[in-house]
């Protein structure tokens, strides 16, 4: 019998060939798997691995687009660009507070020349007025520190270095409200319709006219590639994708009209009065009645917008608004609601005339004062004008005259019912006139309803009150409008009924002055005045500038082109009367309509009416002169 040698292995049973099996086969897959994943890897997808491999040693350095020029109607440049290299910080990649950061502080304030202390004080107000914006520590820096800065960025976190362009004025303090700020989009900005698309970063239009053309303005953003080490240094540049400039802005604005109106109101406001107080606030409109454009329109006092072009310290932009200073950032041809003193009698004129109240030639008497219920009211000086009629009531500016057409308009009933409050609605007062500015007051026309509930809210003393329509009827009282109201409502008079939607923005251009969009101002409406009440209060007005005894005609003696004026003096509690002046001068090619107004200004032929006289004289190339009226016509 065969005997097995005792130490042979037994052979392999089923159980484990099996296990040996599946072993091989998950180790043949895993091979399977690594040999094609490597295929797909060097061969199917080399190129756009290699593309990655190549874009992780180059850089976008996103390089913002110059916005468009603004030009004056003759194309004269008022808003342009210069370049400035600014030292940045991006508040979110700072170190937190501490050793680290002060460390980084002291660093950056040796290579950029300022203390560590005015760094941190810069990010803390900037970050508090514009939380989302990176905080610009200096701009205009020399090249040699954009290189050391960008070439050593690991040594310094969350400092950028670029290249930016900045909005430059080179006529300075000129209609300087008007054009706005810009500045980096915000996340509130991204929300509005207006800017759906803009990317952040992006450098865009935050007020005036900047706001409201943002979209032709703005231009398309560019970019440097640089190449960059492991370390994201720079090591050169590799190609530049130029930023495209915004399209060119021409306004209606008259350069040289307006520098004659801010002369003239700076030295309209200058004046001393009682108290020694001296740079009162103003403003001036002038515009072309027969379609709205604005000629010239500023406001006293103003300001260098050159300032915005930097980061403003929370300290400057305080002061800019101060009452102390004038608050030169008020637009107070938009912004200013005053009562406009006798200049409003146009408004009153309108509506008794066209109501049928009186006539043009209704006689009425004016002894000098007249006393409605406990009050006397009088004219100014306590001046009597006898019986007199529209013409003359306009010439000499009759309190009286018009009182007694607020006491009989308040009676009115059915629909004449506050025919003055009507009618001035009608003209533009009380609402927005349109203008393509962001900002304009609405302003207020006083009613019985209105200060009814007031006073059942007990917001005020008293109800409504037949004084009320006769304060109403001089423009005094609760009044409140803007010069540009005033100065719309003026113009439907003279237009005979259509109501212009004054504006400032004309056309869009290209770099070479080609027209790429015409601006289309806002649709004229229309109101019913007959050819007999336009003339009769034209008539008054060219008489009250031209006649001796016209409120204006010592302003306007001399004056080489026919005028028609209409001065205001506005009171105002706790303060000097304010004043005002309206020109119109007719012309075939050119005619103009002029609104002043100087605040605690004194009566309107005082100094309203001699700014707007040098107004007139720049238009017309007359002799420029500063004639002032007696102080006895209001």
């Amino acid at each position: 019998m065969l005997q097995l040698p005792e130490n042979r292995r037994a052979p392999i049973t089923p159980q484990l060939a099996m296990r040996v099996a599946v072993l091989g086969a998950i180790a043949l897959a895993m091979f399977a798997i690594i040999f094609f994943r490597l295929w797909y890897l060097q061969v199917l997808s080399g190129d756009q691995y290699l593309a990655e491999a190549n874009d992780n040693r180059v850089r976008d350095v996103v390089v913002a687009a110059p916005r468009g020029d603004v030009l004056d109607r003759e194309g004269t440049l008022l808003v342009d660009n210069r370049v400035s290299i600014a030292v940045q910080m991006e508040t979110a990649k700072l170190p937190e507070e501490g050793p680290d950061r002060a460390a980084l502080f002291r660093r950056l304030g040796a290579v950029v020349g300022v203390s560590p202390r005015f760094i941190d004080r810069e990010v803390r107000e900037q970050t508090k007025v514009l939380p989302y914006a990176n905080v610009t520590v200096r701009q205009d820096v020399p090249p040699a520190v954009y290189s050391y800065l960008f070439e050593r960025q690991n040594e310094f976190p969350g400092v950028t270095v670029q290249r930016i362009y900045l909005r430059s004025y080179p006529h300075q303090e000129l209609a300087a409200q008007l054009f706005g700020t810009v500045g980096e989009i915000s996340p509130e900005d991204q929300r509005l319709s207006r800017f759906r698309g803009v990317k952040q970063g992006t450098i865009v239009g935050k007020g005036g006219l900047e706001y409201v053309y943002d979209r032709y303005l703005r231009g398309t953003p560019g970019a440097t590639r640089v190449q960059v080490d492991a370390l994201g240094r720079q090591k050169g540049e590799l190609a530049l994708r130029e930023p495209v400039q915004g399209s060119q802005l021409k306004l209606s604005l008259s350069l040289s009209l307006q520098r004659a109106g801010q002369a003239a109101m700076a030295e309209a406001g200058g004046i001393p009065i009682t108290d020694g107080v001296k740079n009162r606030g103003g403003a001036f409109v002038a515009l072309d009645p027969r379609n709205g454009e604005v000629l010239a329109m500023g406001s006293y006092p103003t300001f260098d917008p050159n300032i915005f072009s930097k980061p403003l310290r929370q300290s400057t932009f305080d002061r800019l608004n101060s009452k102390e200073t004038g608050a030169p950032l008020i637009d107070r041809t938009i912004q200013g609601l005053y009562p406009t003193g006798s200049t409003f009698k146009l408004v009153t004129a309108t509506a008794a005339l066209e109501t049928g109240l009186i006539s043009p030639d209704t006689p009425v008497s004016d002894p000098g004062s007249i006393q409605i219920g406990d009050i006397v009211f009088k004219n100014a000086k306590g001046t009597a004008y006898g019986t007199i009629a529209m013409r003359d009531a306009l010439k000499f500016s009759s309190d009286v005259y018009f009182y007694r057409l607020g006491q009989q308009a308040d009676s009115l009933n059915g629909p004449d019912r506050m025919a003055i409050q009507t009618w001035a609605r009608r003209l533009g007062l009380g609402q927005r006139t349109g203008i393509d500015l962001p900002g304009e007051a609405e302003g207020l026309i006083p009613t019985p309803e209105w200060r009814n509930e007031l006073f059942r809210r007990k917001l005020t003393d008293r109800p409504w009150s037949v004084g009320d329509n006769v304060n109403l009827s001089v423009g005094q009282g609760d009044l409140q409008a803007t010069p540009l109201q005033l100065a719309v409502a003026y113009a439907t008079v003279i237009n005979g009924g259509r109501v212009v939607a004054p504006h400032l923005g004309l056309r869009v251009e290209d770099a070479s002055g080609r027209l790429l969009q015409k601006i289309e101002s806002r649709t004229e409406r229309r109101v019913k005045i007959s050819e007999e009440t336009r003339s009769a209060i034209l008539d008054g007005l060219e008489r009250a500038a031209t006649e001796p005894g016209g409120t204006s005609a010592d302003v306007f003696a001399g004056f080489p082109r026919p005028v028609m004026g209409k001065t205001g003096t506005a009171e105002r509690a706790g303060q000097e009367d304010q004043s005002w002046y309206v020109a119109y001068a007719p012309d075939d090619k050119r005619p103009i309509l002029v609104v002043t107004t100087v605040e605690q200004g004194g009566f309107g032929a005082a100094a309203a009416a001699p700014a707007a006289r040098l107004i007139l004289s720049e238009w017309f190339g007359a002799e420029k002169k500063l004639v002032r009226g007696t102080s006895a016509t209001r």
